[in-house]
């Protein structure tokens, strides 16, 4: 029971810590130029005309900044934020609840927008686009359906699965902006002001180190860094130097591309029990004992970004570049597991 209070207590900490390392407007958000550049015009026009600004969709892998976007519009939009997440609705009297409280020109930010409820998100599209929401009032003949005027508020959806979102709620928000994985340059950056933030002494060398092995995420590149800062602190005075990084980071099983134990534990998957491939992410997940949904929001898009893993039609495949990095030789065909791995 302790150890689960100590466990606890130690997340909330780290969340809090996250929380603090969010930049808070878009002049120091790094990295995302293009993205950057638009919400600015987008935010600026809404400002000028004194309107709110139009319906937003995030969309792209889990820990490129769509929480942190949805938090700075508000910021530079001087309004208030409302969040929560497709799972949390399971009704829409839920959603009447949420969204009668939203005062003029207030933000709902919506994460994990794709997973809400068809009939919440059906219930959803009347407040999108007039503003308004339908109550039916009574039952059988005797029912009347009333119409309740809402404030002019904005949406901010938030999805890691863009073809999972059906094409009516798609068509709904004005903007839609893809984030993408950041270069070495914007993570070094981030590595360096998360450090000044939690007062961490940090070389040049070591701050590359981490955006290096931070799978072009900030999310990824900040845990890395409270993690080297921990080992620092018991072993190196506090002073992170490259070796130091680069000794805490070995400990963490983080290699020098960013790959983790369970990166490595999918790759050996598909190279050692079925011969390289083709096999399904079903069958991948079970011989890790992985959820499928994990390794394909999480894993699997930055295995195929280093050319480590290819999807075929007829499953994942594991690419020569993966057999090299891992030790192992390649087979003498490309591919070419048996069908029965697929399912």
């Amino acid at each position: 029971m302790a150890d689960r209070l100590l466990t606890a207590t130690a997340r909330q900490e780290d969340e809090v810590v996250e929380a603090t390392l969010r930049p808070r407007r878009l002049d120091d958000f790094v990295g995302q130029n293009k993205i950057k550049e638009n919400l600015g015009i987008f935010i600026d026009a809404a400002m000028g005309r004194g309107e709110p600004i139009d319906h937003v969709l995030l969309y792209g892998p889990p820990g490129l900044g769509k929480t942190t976007l949805a938090n700075i519009i508000a910021a530079e939009m001087g309004v208030n934020i409302r969040t929560t997440s497709g799972p949390a609705v399971e009704h829409p009297g839920e959603l009447a609840s949420i969204l009668t409280r939203l005062g003029p020109g207030d933000i709902l930010f919506i994460d994990e927008i794709h997973r809400l409820q068809r009939i919440v998100e059906e219930s959803l599209y009347p407040a999108m686009e007039d503003f308004v929401w339908d109550i039916i009032v009574g039952k059988g003949p005797a029912a009347q359906s009333l119409r309740l005027s809402l404030q002019r508020f904005t949406v901010i959806g938030a999805t890691t699965r863009m073809a999972m979102l059906s094409s009516p709620l798609r068509d709904r928000f004005g903007a839609t902006y893809r984030l993408d994985y950041y270069d070495e340059a914007a993570l070094v950056h981030i590595v360096a002001r998360s450090a000044g933030i939690l007062g961490v002494e940090i070389e040049d060398a070591a701050s590359h180190q981490i955006a290096r092995r931070s799978r072009g995420t900030p999310r990824v590149a900040n845990r890395l860094l409270k993690r080297v800062r921990d080992y620092a602190q018991v072993r190196a005075n506090g002073f992170v130097t490259e070796q130091v990084a680069g000794e805490a980071l070995a400990r963490l099983e983080v290699d020098e591309l960013g790959l983790d134990e369970v990166d490595r534990n999918v790759l050996l998957a598909v190279i050692d029990k079925f011969n390289g491939g083709p096999v399904g992410i079903d069958t991948i997940a079970a011989a890790t004992s992985e959820d499928a949904d994990t390794i394909m929001d999480v894993y699997e898009p930055f295995l195929i970004q280093l050319g480590f893993l290819a999807r075929t039609p007829r499953g994942r495949v594991a690419t020569p570049r993966a057999y090299q990095h891992l030790g192992r030789t390649p087979p003498p065909t490309a591919s070419g597991g048996p069908q029965e791995h697929l399912f």
